[in-house]
């Protein structure tokens, strides 16, 4: 999408990225981090922990947008993230 004008901070903006650690041992299959992230990152995956449930994975490394709710919704502190900040090259 072009805009017309363009902010004046353009060349200063940098957008967060989040790199998301599972830790496939503490998961116990709720699915609150799938079912809640907004930008759709996380899916159920085929295999199994050692419990016997099956922890989400990462589809799309890049559309995370690092909002922090798959960490925060996690009973069982499950995920973790790393914010990664990536620069703007045009809008």
């Amino acid at each position: 999408m072009k805009y017309w004008r363009k902010p004046l901070d353009l060349a200063e903006i940098r957008i967060p990225h989040g790199i998301i650690h599972i830790l496939k041992e503490r998961c116990k299959g709720c699915g609150f981090c799938i079912e809640f992230c907004p930008q759709n990152v996380l899916v159920e995956s085929d295999e199994f922990n050692s419990k016997g449930y099956h922890p989400p994975v990462v589809i799309d490394t890049t559309a995370c947008k690092s909002c922090g709710l798959c960490e925060l919704i996690c009973p069982e502190f499950a995920i973790y993230q790393e914010v990664e900040m990536q620069e703007v090259t045009s809008i």
